[in-house]
């Protein structure tokens, strides 16, 4: 019994903390993917998709569904982002995304920030709680989660 105490509880918060760790990687990873497929999203659609007879324009609204449609397991709700266009910035604040950005039907990069070899630069946050926290000296009992914020970014050159 006393050696379980010695060993087998450092042991199983050891395995708490790898899952955490694992699973913390996991969201980063996919937040830093659907940042980086938002971003080749809006860098094919550049100024000649404004131009007759092209219809390839894109919205804020395209772009964030974009982001939400490549990061499985995100919660919208949760998910901020921020596009940036040369002088223009558009933010998509956790508190945004569920109302302002899915509906915002302004035009993405927009005239003169779509120009071909301009960059656009979309950053994503996201947040995570960890469970470790509860094992933290001090919360008296009470499930008390930490929060860390991931922020991935990824930066492109319009094609076109």
């Amino acid at each position: 019994m006393i050696e379980f105490v010695f060993v087998g509880i450092p042991m199983i918060f050891v395995l708490i903390s790898i899952f955490e760790v694992a699973r913390g990687m996991w969201l980063y990873h996919t937040l830093a993917y659907a940042i980086k497929e938002g971003a080749r999203y809006a860098m094919v659609h550049g100024e000649n998709c404004y131009t007759s007879p092209n219809s390839c324009a894109i919205t804020v609204r395209d772009v964030v569904s974009r982001i939400q449609q490549s990061g499985v397991g995100l919660i919208p709700q949760e998910l901020g982002v921020v596009l940036r266009a040369n002088n223009s910035t558009v933010s998509c604040m956790p508190d945004l995304v569920s109302s302002g950005c899915w509906t915002l039907n302004q035009n993405w990069p927009t005239y003169p920030n779509n120009q071909p070899g301009m960059y656009i630069t979309i950053t994503g946050y996201y947040p995570f709680y960890s469970a470790i926290a509860m094992f933290w000296p001090g919360t008296k009992g009470t499930q008390q989660f930490g929060k860390f914020t991931f922020v991935a970014s990824s930066q492109e050159a319009i094609q076109f």
